[in-house]
C-alpha cells in the first residue's frame, strides 16, 4: 500500500464486511485520522421482513467500536434510487442487462460519498476496501492510473471502470497489494474474527437473500411471450416477461431432447433460443458501444484516429482478451476481439486494459454479427446489412 508522508483525515466507506474494516484498521495503524462512514443505499424489507442494511449497519458500528474509531451513517437511499436502481429498471424494461455495481460506485461511492467525506467530514481523502491500486503523480495536476490490484482473482477494477478522475485522485485503495488471505489474517489476528467469519455477500446488494426474479416482479409489469428455436422456428414454450432473462442463460424448458439457452430478446416479447451452451449464435468478435469513459485520459492512438490494441472484458470474472478499439466521429466504439466471447451482452459494460492499467469502460450497445450469423453469410449470400441483431428475423437470427 503506498504510504503517505503526511497524516490525513480520511474516510473509510465502511459496509459490515471484512475487507473495509481491514481497510479502516491498516490506515489506522498508519495513524492517519480515520472515520467509519456506512453508506445506507437501500432501505426496503425483503418479503420475511428483514431489512439486511440494518444488520449490516450493526456489523460496520462493531467494526468500527473495535478499530477505535467514529462511526456515522449517510442516506443516499434518494441517490441511490434516481441515479442507479431507476437506470436498472429502464434498462430491463427496455431488453438490455445493465451492471448497477459499476453505477453504484460511479455515482454513489466516488462522487456522492467522496462530496460527502470531504464538505461534511472535512476529509482531505477516501479509502474503500476493493482490491485495486492507483498511481501517485508527483505533480498535483497531474492525472491518476488505475491499476488491479496484485490479487488478480479478487481484483475489483472491473466495477472501478467509471470511476471519475477527480475522485480517483483523492481516494486510496489499502487493499491492493494484498491477497484475500493475508485480510482474512490480519481480521483475526485483530479481534475482528466475526466479520472476517462472514459469508461473502454477492450479487445485487439491494435483493439480499431474495431470487431476483422474485424482486424484479415489484418493479416491472410482466409482458408475456413466447421461446422460439432459432433453428428451426418452433416455440418451445411460453415466458412471463424478458426482465427474467440475460443472453447465455438457460430457459430452463422441460420436454426438449438438449437445453436451450437464451439468445436474443425481441421487440415482440418473444425470445429466441438455441440448443446447447455453445452454439455458434452465442459468439461473436465484434461490439458496438456508446462513447467511452477513460480514466486517465483518451489513448494517443485513438486521439490520432489510429486503432488501439488493448485487453477487453465484459465479465469480471473472465480473463481479458485481446481486440483492437476504433472510434467514430461521435466517439462511439467499435470492438474487434482476437476471439469470439460467448453471450456478449448489450447493457453490460465493454472494460478496457492495458497490461495492469484499467484504461475505463463503455456500455456495449449490441453485439454482432455472431459465429452463427458469418455461417449464414458465407453459406447464403445474406447481406451484412441484415445482421445487425435488431434487424434479424426468426428465420436469419443471429
Amino acid at each position: 500500500m503506498h504510504l503517505l508522508k503526511l497524516t490525513k483525515k480520511i474516510a473509510v466507506g465502511v459496509s459490515g464486511g471484512v475487507d473495509s474494516a481491514v481497510a479502516a484498521h491498516l490506515l489506522k495503524k498508519q495513524g492517519h485520522e480515520v472515520v467509519g462512514v456506512f453508506m445506507r443505499n437501500w432501505d426496503v424489507a425483503d418479503e420475511t421482513g428483514n431489512c439486511n442494511v440494518d444488520a449490516d449497519v450493526n456489523d460496520a458500528a462493531h467494526i468500527c467500536d473495535k478499530i477505535g474509531i467514529p462511526f456515522q451513517q449517510v442516506d443516499f437511499v434518494k441517490a441511490y434510487w434516481n441515479e442507479v436502481f431507476d437506470d436498472l429498471v429502464n434498462d430491463y424494461e427496455n431488453r438490455l442487462t445493465p451492471n448497477p455495481d459499476i453505477l453504484c460506485n460511479k455515482f454513489i461511492k466516488f462522487k456522492r460519498f467522496a462530496e460527502f467525506a470531504t464538505e461534511k467530514l472535512g476529509c482531505e481523502l477516501i479509502a474503500t476496501g476493493h482490491y485495486a491500486r492507483r498511481t501517485f503523480p508527483d505533480d498535483s495536476s497531474s492525472s491518476a492510473r488505475l491499476l488491479r490490484g496484485v490479487d488478480l482473482v479478487k481484483d475489483q477494477t472491473f466495477f472501478l471502470s467509471q470511476i471519475p478522475q477527480e475522485a480517483l485522485k483523492k481516494t486510496l485503495f489499502p487493499l491492493g497489494d494484498l491477497l484475500k488471505s493475508q485480510v482474512k489474517k490480519i481480521a483475526f489476528e485483530n479481534g475482528l474474527e466475526r466479520i472476517a467469519s462472514k459469508k461473502e455477500s454477492m450479487g445485487m446488494c439491494f435483493i439480499g437473500s431474495r431470487r431476483f426474479q422474485h424482486f424484479i416482479e415489484d418493479y416491472i409489469v410482466a409482458k408475456e411471450g413466447v421461446f422460439v428455436d432459432v433453428d428451426t422456428g418452433k416455440t418451445l414454450g411460453r415466458h412471463n416477461g424478458q426482465h427474467h432473462f440475460t443472453v447465455g442463460q438457460r430457459c430452463k424448458l422441460g420436454g426438449l431432447p438438449s437445453r436451450s439457452y437464451v439468445a436474443r430478446k425481441m421487440d415482440n416479447e418473444a425470445i429466441l433460443a438455441a440448443s446447447g451452451h455453445r452454439h455458434p449464435l452465442f459468439f461473436g468478435r465484434i461490439v458496438f458501444t456508446s462513447p467511452p469513459h477513460w480514466i486517465h485520459s483518451k489513448p494517443t492512438h485513438l486521439v490520432h484516429g489510429h486503432l488501439l490494441r488493448c485487453q477487453f472484458r465484459f465479465q469480471h470474472r473472465e480473463p481479458p482478451v485481446s481486440c483492437a478499439v476504433f472510434a467514430n466521429e461521435n466517439q462511439e466504439l467499435t470492438v474487434l476481439l482476437n476471439e469470439p466471447l460467448r453471450a456478449l451482452t448489450p447493457g453490460q459494460f465493454s472494460v478496457f486494459y492495458s497490461r495492469n492499467e484499467c484504461l475505463g469502460s463503455s456500455r456495449i450497445k449490441y453485439a454482432g454479427p455472431s459465429e452463427y450469423v458469418l455461417n449464414l453469410v458465407k453459406n447464403s449470400n445474406v447481406a451484412m446489412s441484415r445482421c445487425a441483431p435488431e434487424r434479424i428475423s426468426i428465420r436469419s437470427a443471429g
